[in-house]
């Protein structure tokens, strides 16, 4: 979870997925969670079931890492001027607690987003109308904890406001409840103010709607209905399927709307700047679903990518630039695709591909 500029937090950057919107299927299906789904495609389940989607929500004592969460009773975090946190874990749940030079408030931390790839960042139930999101977050490549995203910069002058940020719980706007949405799979219910997802992580029926008619349809030898019944994101065109897939990666600015590229945060929003790249314009091919596994890990090995671009770029059509062959060993998306680090700890591949300039990252010159 990370902000859209230098002081948003990370629940702007989510929108609602409207997964089959309008269809009589999504209308009048049912949700049947993935190990259902893994009845009849195990080799699937078995391989997003390893994802980062799939571990993108936890109850925080229950996420992979949890051990990994309460460092040594003796360690405080300070957030300037005077406010001093310290995790613990107690049974199954976890706390933070805080102290200012007078006061001191301890409260438990709730839910863990994110797989953990890059961070973790936690959110709480204050009451019927408000989530908190935590000040600290746990950062992988440090193995500790560091400001959330976006509150480093925000000053806090009491314990209240050092503690986190208060969010709505249901607000169409920027509502926690946004956030659950594209972290869970199926209907988030709200009772009370209480958010409670239906399945955990995005899972099968993230991608491909609700499941139980197309089961149903399988089962009674309906093979051709069967898959009529559910949905293919690979039968979506390429403009489409980024438009889906930005549905939680956030979606390419409408006409009239402008993106500042000159901020890193917006880095982060893969569809949006691959919107922009030649190479998608031009190709009327080019997808998420050309580079990534959507049911597996996600492939770190340049050289993964360096081949899925030679599909393309061969010698006998689109060849690579002469100043590219001489380069040993050629590396595309080093150039290319460059990485960006908008804050500590946290970086991201710029999907605008092009031709940068030395020393520049966010905006190529073509």
């Amino acid at each position: 979870m990370v902000p859209t500029g230098p002081r948003a937090p990370a629940f702007l950057l989510v929108s609602v997925i409207a997964l089959c919107a309008g269809s009589s299927v999504a209308q009048n299906a049912q949700y049947i969670g993935a190990e259902a789904c893994g009845a009849c495609h195990p080799a699937q389940l078995k391989q997003q079931s390893g994802s980062a989607h799939s571990r993108s929500l936890y109850p925080a004592a229950e996420h992979p890492l949890a051990p990994s969460f309460t460092p040594s009773q003796e360690k405080q975090f300070l957030r300037p001027p005077n406010f001093h946190f310290q995790l613990s874990s107690e049974g199954s749940a976890m706390r933070v607690r805080a102290a200012d030079d007078k006061d001191v408030m301890d409260i438990p931390m709730e839910w863990a987003f994110g797989a953990g790839e890059q961070a973790v960042t936690f959110v709480t139930r204050v009451n019927e109308e408000w989530y908190i999101e935590h000040y600290l977050s746990y950062y992988s490549a440090i193995r500790s904890f560091a400001p959330t995203p976006g509150q480093d910069s925000i000053s806090a002058n009491t314990l209240p406001l050092a503690m986190g940020i208060l969010y709505k719980s249901t607000d169409p706007v920027t509502g926690v409840l946004k956030c659950f949405e594209c972290h869970s799979t199926g209907p988030v219910s709200v009772g009370s103010g209480q958010l409670q997802p239906a399945e955990l992580g995005v899972r099968c029926e993230a991608c491909h709607g609700p499941g139980d008619l197309h089961r149903a349809a399988a089962r009674s030898g309906q093979i051709g209905k069967a898959r009529e019944l559910i949905q293919n994101p690979r039968r979506m065109s390429a403009p489409d399927l980024n438009r889906f897939c930005g549905n939680c990666h956030r979606q390419p600015a409408p006409a009239g709307v402008s993106t500042d590229f000159n901020v890193a945060w917006n880095v982060r929003h893969q569809p949006v700047y691959l919107s922009q790249s030649a190479c998608f314009l031009k190709s009327g091919s080019l997808s998420c679903l050309t580079c990534h596994d959507p049911h597996g890990k996600l492939q770190k090995d340049d050289a993964f990518y360096n081949a899925r671009c030679r599909t393309c770029h061969t010698m006998e059509s689109t060849p690579p630039q002469p100043v590219c062959i001489a380069k040993q060993p050629a590396n595309c998306v080093a150039c290319h695709m460059p990485g960006v680090s908008p804050q500590a700890y946290l970086r991201f591949t710029n999907h605008w591909i092009g031709v940068y300039p030395p020393g520049a990252k966010l905006k190529p010159l073509r």
